[in-house]
């Protein structure tokens, strides 16, 4: 929405310019024809232009949209199975109402920041101290670092609200009727809690064994991974407990401790593959793999790392391919192409590359700002938010500004010709820190491969393989913050002498 400024100043120098709507939007940059003219009309036939907008009787009624936030926070954040549940709005109308609402949720997320979701494996702890607690509720909560709603709000998670989480003193003296109600809820919470502390032990297990994350979900493991696990727990839980809870069969189960005694030549090496595969995404093929196994001092041939990865079933997700496609658009003069697809550089902060991609899950629809190095294709500042607007990329550039020196050369920023790199809020910026603009020529997408490339890497590696049906917008943006901060900080390069960005400055005595 325009001000009565900007929008008489677009009818007078129309006028000026003997009323050429593209010659007019060329020099302002703004609006569309057809809103242009529509102004101009209004203008003619009332010599001048109304000082605001009048609005229309809105569709929907404040309670709607106050139901209709209430069901998406109240039932996992997901924009899709609200409006399956409702029948109302659409997506852009739901986020609107969201925002205008609860506008701490537009908070886009930036690259400087750190923060991680609570695992499954602490929300289990927390339960049973919970139930079997010999203090306060709140002085449990504090211990473990929350707050009390979040106690209880993790014990209906796991639990579910019917259950109570402690047995309180009664006045009077229970019937024989109440009494045995009240042994049989006792009796089911102890066995829930026996249960929970089940799941507890095996992740924990799972973990400190086999190298899985502390959130992995047990029955994807492989029988031989959870036969490790069963035997580990032998002697706390029963057998049957234990098969049943990792979901294994008795006889896969004496099968794979059978085949276990048998000493194996290349068993701690088949270990260390799992645990390289599964710390890094599942994204390394043998090359990387190799690479990674001899910096543990573990020296094998390229075809054995290929038949043991084929045989663990260490197979790397492939990527999808795409048509060709590129925005044609023009809507102002735009600065010379100086990198010129000369993506190389010998030093840090000479070259940097940015642009935006998309994430569309059922949620909604998630956006991805980076600023990346031709250096060592490190991802200097990113920013991660639902709207590909002015903020989304100004936060990104001032934290990429803040991480160079104030009396070192300014490097050169270049991007795609899209309206994001043209706005004022942009330019300003650039011009504050002494930046050089260059930008790729018209409808040329591969004139800034680089950063193309790393889009293409991070979704082969993290979006693709994944199912995010039941993934939240701020899960999601959580994941893809921990994808950027594992690929600077981890992921090792083979242009790199197999060693990741943040570790290649190291070596070279460079600041990361």
């Amino acid at each position: 929405m325009y001000s009565y400024e900007d929008r008489i100043r677009a009818v007078k120098l129309y006028i000026k310019l003997g009323k050429r709507t593209g010659a007019t939007i060329l020099q302002l940059g703004y609006p569309t024809k057809n809103s242009l003219k529509s102004w101009h009309e209004e203008y003619e036939r009332f010599l001048d232009l109304s000082r605001g907008y009048v609005l229309s009787k809105p569709k929907y009624s404040l309670g709607q949209k106050e139901k209709a936030v209430g069901y998406y926070l109240d039932h996992g954040r997901c924009i899709a199975y609200t409006i399956k549940a409702l029948g109302y709005p659409t997506r852009d109308s739901l986020r609107a109402w969201i925002y205008e609402l609860h506008p701490q949720l537009h908070t886009p997320i930036v690259g400087r920041s750190d923060g991680l979701a609570r695992p499954l494996a602490m929300k289990q702890a927390a339960v049973i101290a919970l139930c079997m607690r010999q203090k306060s509720a709140k002085a449990v909560a504090q211990q473990l670092g929350v707050c009390r709603p979040t106690l209880y709000n993790w014990k209906n998670q796991l639990l579910g609200p019917e259950i109570s989480a402690s047995m309180k003193h009664r006045q009077e003296i229970p019937s024989s009727s109440e009494r045995q109600e009240l042994e049989r809820q006792l009796e089911s919470l102890r066995l829930d809690v026996r249960r929970l502390q089940l799941e507890n032990d095996l992740l924990m297990k799972a973990n400190e064994l086999i190298k899985k994350d502390t959130g992995i979900d047990l029955q994807i493991l492989s029988n031989r991974e959870k036969t490790l696990l069963a035997d580990a727990l032998r002697q706390t839980y029963s057998l049957s407990e234990l098969l049943e809870a990792l979901g294994l069969a008795r006889s896969s189960y004496l099968y794979h401790r059978a085949r276990m005694q048998i000493v194996e030549k290349h068993t701690a090496v088949r270990l260390a593959m799992a645990d390289i595969f599964e710390r890094n995404h599942r994204c390394y093929g043998y090359r990387r793999m190799r690479a990674s196994l001899g910096r543990q001092h573990l020296r094998l041939s390229e075809k054995v790392v290929q038949r043991l990865m084929k045989q663990e079933c260490l197979v790397v997700a492939k990527p999808k391919r795409r048509r060709y496609g590129s925005y044609l658009g023009e809507i102002s003069p735009a600065p010379e192409n100086l990198v010129n697809r000369d993506f190389t550089a010998l030093a840090p902060n000479e070259k940097w590359l940015t642009d935006i991609t998309e994430f569309q899950i059922p949620a909604g629809k998630v956006y991805l700002s980076p600023m990346i190095d031709c250096f060592d294709g490190k991802v200097i500042s990113w920013s991660i938010g639902t709207r590909p607007d002015a903020e989304l990329v100004n936060t990104m550039l001032d934290a990429a500004v803040e991480t160079v020196a104030r009396n070192s050369k300014r490097p050169v920023v270049h991007s795609d010709r899209g309206a994001h790199y043209r706005w004022p809020g942009w330019l300003s910026r650039i011009a504050d820190a002494k930046l050089i603009r260059s930008m790729s020529r018209k409808g040329c997408s591969p004139d800034n491969a680089a950063c193309e490339g790393f889009f293409g890497r991070l979704k082969t590696e993290l979006f693709y393989p994944r199912n995010w049906q039941l993934t939240s917008i701020e899960q999601f943006i959580q994941a893809l913050d921990s994808y950027i901060r594992w690929y600077n900080e981890k992921r090792i390069k083979i242009s790199l002498g197999a060693l990741s960005p943040v570790e290649y400055r190291e070596s070279l005595g460079l600041a990361a």
